[in-house]
């Protein structure tokens, strides 16, 4: 069974159309992490074709439905400018849950506009050529090529998507009981600013951020599109060599 999609450019003349593009290539790379990293069995995927493409979406709804709410809870975000990054986080089966690998979206160098603005057409930013597809494309390749270069998962894995809030007194996280969010745990948040040099009271860097081992995947750069991903692998699938490193039997 195949599905098509249209793979036409989208036309970033304004933000909203930005975003909009960052959430079509999300969704598709976290089904594509899911297959390339086995968290469910890959004959549970179907092929599909985006981007102009071969692909893999998940056939399960629960799951199509948990990526398609998650990630229109991310546009949300994205849309009043408040996000630096968005991360596919995999944890090891209880008792530990310890983050293995961090996909990481950054997109940081997005415009930066009122919520008010984000349909209002860019000025010194034009739409860029029609070469976005083409570097999702690689983009989306570049990840199906990825497991040979990462160390294997262990089976039952789980995972969550995180998102990192931009710097700055006036930025406050998206809790409360109206929200689909809850405070990531701390050895995944980052430690924030107020401005560009105070550190934000109470914020410390989570002793999980940045991984043991990080490997660039790609940089996705057209008009006011302007996107890093790299993979960050933790602490906890490198505990055994660490700890022989940390502690050398005498």
């Amino acid at each position: 069974m195949t599905a098509t999609y249209n793979a036409e450019a989208p036309v970033l003349d304004n933000y909203h159309a930005v975003v909009s593009a960052f959430s079509d290539f999300l969704t598709v790379a976290i089904h594509t992490i899911l297959y390339e990293r086995n968290i469910y069995p890959q004959p549970s995927f179907l092929a599909a074709r985006k981007f102009n493409c071969p692909v893999r979406q998940s056939r399960h709804p629960k799951v199509c439905k948990w990526i398609q709410d998650a990630v229109a809870a991310v546009e949300v975000e994205m849309l009043k400018c408040t996000l630096s990054s968005t991360s596919l986080v995999i944890h090891a089966p209880p008792p530990s849950s310890a983050p293995l690998e961090r996909f990481l979206f950054s997109t940081a160098a997005f415009p930066s506009i009122p919520s008010s603005e984000v349909l209002t057409p860019f000025t010194d930013n034009p739409p860029p050529a029609t070469d976005l597809p083409e570097q999702f494309r690689a983009t989306i390749s570049r990840l199906s090529m990825l497991s040979s270069a990462l160390r294997p998962l262990p089976p039952d894995c789980s995972f969550t998507l995180v998102t990192e809030l931009r710097d700055g007194a006036d930025i406050h996280p998206p809790l409360g009981p109206d929200t689909p969010w809850v405070a990531a745990e701390p050895r995944l948040q980052k430690q924030r600013k107020q401005d560009d040099s105070e550190v934000r009271p109470g914020t410390t860097k989570g002793k999980d951020l940045g991984g043991v081992r990080t490997t660039p995947v790609r940089n996705v750069e057209s008009g006011a599109f302007v996107m890093e991903m790299w993979v960050e692998e933790g602490r906890a699938k490198f505990e055994e060599q660490l700890d022989a490193l940390e502690n050398p039997s005498l």
